[in-house]
């Protein structure tokens, strides 16, 4: 029995180390001024998992990086940068991955975050890849209205796990990001 329950540590261990979140490029909307690029920076600098943030006032963006090893919430960051009084106009993440490979509506975990693959069929993600959320509140309102009349998954507009989510193992409720790659 301790040997199954070692085994089973060791494949946990080795699964979640296979993929990790490194970094996110984060678009804001609303900004007029460095004052207001300066705003969503302190914000962003007080979450927990973030490590550094640093400002791209041309293009209204923020390239964070996050702690090594720690638990990232998108959702976090989304909190952050409408708390300073703005709206996040999309995000992009990268992580590092080890031969995945995508079939249709693929979903994949990552640490404590749960994928949905969308229009990636047999793609594989090896090494350094980069994935945008394509979730209410992480888009604009216009994609997002596009993005949800193309698709039947109802977990696309909940944002949670629905049935296509569930039958992959991820439980009901649970959190899920759309992401393309």
């Amino acid at each position: 029995m301790k040997k199954l329950f070692l085994i089973a540590g060791i494949l946990v261990f080795a699964l979640g180390a296979s993929a990790q979140i490194t970094r996110a490029t984060l678009q804001a909307t609303g900004l007029t001024c460095a004052m207001c690029s300066n705003a969503i920076n302190k914000a962003l600098e007080k979450v927990p998992f973030v490590e550094s943030v640093r400002s791209d006032i041309k293009n209204s963006a923020f390239n964070i990086v996050f702690r090594n090893g720690s638990t990232v919430d998108m959702d976090a960051l989304k909190e952050a940068v409408e708390g300073a009084g703005f709206s996040v106009g999309s995000l992009q993440i990268t992580g590092n991955f080890s031969e995945q490979q995508l079939s249709a509506d693929h979903h994949f975990r990552v640490g404590n975050l749960n994928f949905h693959f969308l229009g990636a069929e047999g793609k594989l993600i090896s090494g350094e890849q980069t994935f945008t959320i394509l979730d209410k509140d992480f888009v604009t309102a216009k994609e997002y209205k596009k993005l949800k009349a193309s698709t039947r998954h109802t977990c696309y507009e909940a944002g949670t796990a629905g049935a296509c989510c569930i039958s992959e193992g991820i439980a009901e409720g649970e959190r899920v990001y759309h992401v393309r790659i």
